[in-house]
């Protein structure tokens, strides 16, 4: 930065310098010029007198070093044209090739800015004007131009004088000047960054390496070393020093508390993978679930809240034609929830091998739950016994959500039935079956509530308007990807909110007999 603010400065006095040298060259010049004579001239009038000023003015352009010397007669309805008078050429000072004007030649201004300065002369607004030709087209070199008025013995402006001047020479100072600069910049960058990294070295680098090596060394043997004590002028540097020395000393009385703890933490982490585990072999997992049946295709998916949870479904053939279908919600989550799932689990498949309707099954198993439900737990189930052969499905509703159906070339809609009361609630309660029939292509779609109330960071919920617009969306799916497809969706909606209930689904397609096993 300080080299280039260096070479702006030393660039702009240079020019400033240079272009006031140059205007009282051509200030003095105008003396050898008669401005009353200039029409004269371009009418051929007073030839001796000419030649002797374009020589007076031809010998003084040598003397000066200077690219040309120029009188123009601007024509100052617009300062777009005007004719030389005298154009002097010394193309020895910047080998160039220019060719003198001859007497009266006629030419239109080379662009704004310099018809802007003709005018400003002319109308005597600056005492001289100042071209820098810096970037310049090939075959011609970096140069000055300075504008001075030729007066007529009245005071008027008659014409305009110009030098052009090259600046080969403020290249030529440039170069040394930026060299020492750099030279020196660079010098003293050296200098004031060793005396830094001294300082920096004793001052903040040695403090931190040795409570960076204190807390190395604390890290791997966990025993409390010798105090840092004053390590740094800085106070930051000592707290943190001090910090060092009193984390020591809390660390090692937390680290015997801490293994006490650990050990029982571990102790439960093993004991709830282990219920986790019980869990998900409590239901079936494995797909396809009937790889021998052409008929019909089911798949199921559960997803706990936490490590183990309260949904859980089921489905079983009681015998070649007739398959089970079940899914519940306990409320509550957790261990808890976990272990009365399994109960009810266990009692409503044990009870349905015993034969019955799905209402006389659930009437068995509320009775037997609510003997023993000092908890005061509750769970919602939907039941269905499915006839493969006819595709009449016998079911009841303890207090659970409405399946979902998909007609062959249709669309899912929710099939809404009358609800019983949930299972666990009360003894004595009787529930009533429903039945509808399945055709080939239909498909059964049951969940939980974890669906519908997946809920996002603002609260909103899935709800079921759109648990049916994303089965609508995957229903030319099979029963896996439809599943695939509404976890997708409420993951999406979701997005980063943590999972608030368990999430739970099944699906059910009934085919044509006879047709390709599922995959």
């Amino acid at each position: 930065i300080a080299g280039a603010l260096g070479v702006v400065s030393f660039t702009n006095a240079f020019k400033k310098e240079y272009s006031t040298t140059t205007y009282h060259m051509a200030d003095t010049a105008t003396i050898l010029v008669n401005g009353d004579h200039l029409e004269d001239y371009l009418q051929g009038l007073d030839p001796e007198e000419y030649e002797r000023t374009n020589r007076s003015m031809d010998k003084y352009c040598q003397s000066i070093n200077v690219s040309l010397i120029y009188v123009i007669l601007v024509d100052t309805s617009d300062y777009g044209r005007f004719v030389s008078v005298f154009n002097l050429v010394n193309n020895s000072v910047d080998d160039t090739d220019y060719t003198p004007w001859e007497l009266g030649h006629k030419r239109d201004t080379t662009n704004d800015e310099y018809r802007q300065k003709y005018k400003a002369i002319y109308e005597e607004q600056a005492p001289y004007e100042t071209v820098y030709r810096t970037n310049v087209p090939d075959g011609m070199h970096p140069h000055i131009t300075t504008m001075v008025p030729v007066k007529s013995s009245s005071g008027e402006v008659a014409a305009i004088l110009c030098i052009q001047r090259p600046i080969s020479e403020l290249q030529e100072a440039r170069r040394p000047y930026l060299m020492n600069v750099a030279v020196s910049t660079l010098f003293l960058a050296i200098v004031s960054s060793i005396f830094a990294a001294l300082y920096i070295m004793d001052n903040i680098v040695t403090p931190i390496r040795r409570t960076s090596e204190e807390a190395t060394r604390f890290a791997k043997e966990n025993t409390k070393g010798e105090p840092l004590g004053v390590i740094s002028r800085y106070g930051e540097l000592q707290r943190l020093a001090d910090s060092i020395d009193t984390m020591e000393s809390d660390m090692v009385n937390y680290i015997d508390n801490l293994t006490t703890f650990t050990a029982e933490k571990e102790r439960i982490v093993t004991e709830l993978a282990l219920a986790s585990d019980i869990q998900e072999n409590s239901v079936p997992s494995d797909f396809p679930a009937f790889p021998d049946r052409s008929d019909f295709d089911i798949y199921a998916s559960m997803t706990p809240a936490k490590g183990v949870g309260g949904d859980f479904y089921n489905f079983f053939l009681l015998d070649e034609d007739h398959l089970v279908m079940l899914i519940g919600d306990v409320s509550g989550k957790g261990i808890p929830a976990s272990l009365f799932m399994m109960v009810c689990n266990i009692l409503i498949c044990d009870r349905t091998q015993m034969g019955g309707t799905p209402a006389e099954i659930l009437e068995f198993v509320n009775n037997n739950i609510c003997e023993h439900n000092k908890a005061d737990m509750f769970v919602t189930v939907w039941l269905g016994i499915l006839e493969i052969s006819s595709g009449r499905v016998t079911a009841a509703n303890a207090g659970h959500e409405d399946a979902a159906i998909c007609r062959k070339d249709g669309s899912f809609e929710l099939y809404e039935t009358r609800h019983g009361l949930v299972v666990g609630a009360m003894q004595g309660i009787k529930h009533k079956n429903f039945e509808f029939t399945l055709s080939p292509g239909d498909k059964l779609f049951l969940y939980t509530d974890g669906v519908p109330e997946a809920t996002d960071s603002d609260n909103n919920m899935f709800t079921l308007e759109r648990t049916v617009d994303a089965l609508n969306r995957y229903r030319e799916g099979t029963p896996k990807d439809i599943l695939d497809g509404i976890r997708k969706s409420v993951d999406e909606f979701v997005g980063d909110a943590a999972q608030f209930d368990d999430l739970t689904m099944l699906c059910l397609e009934l085919k044509e007999p006879g047709g390709e096993p599922s995959e």
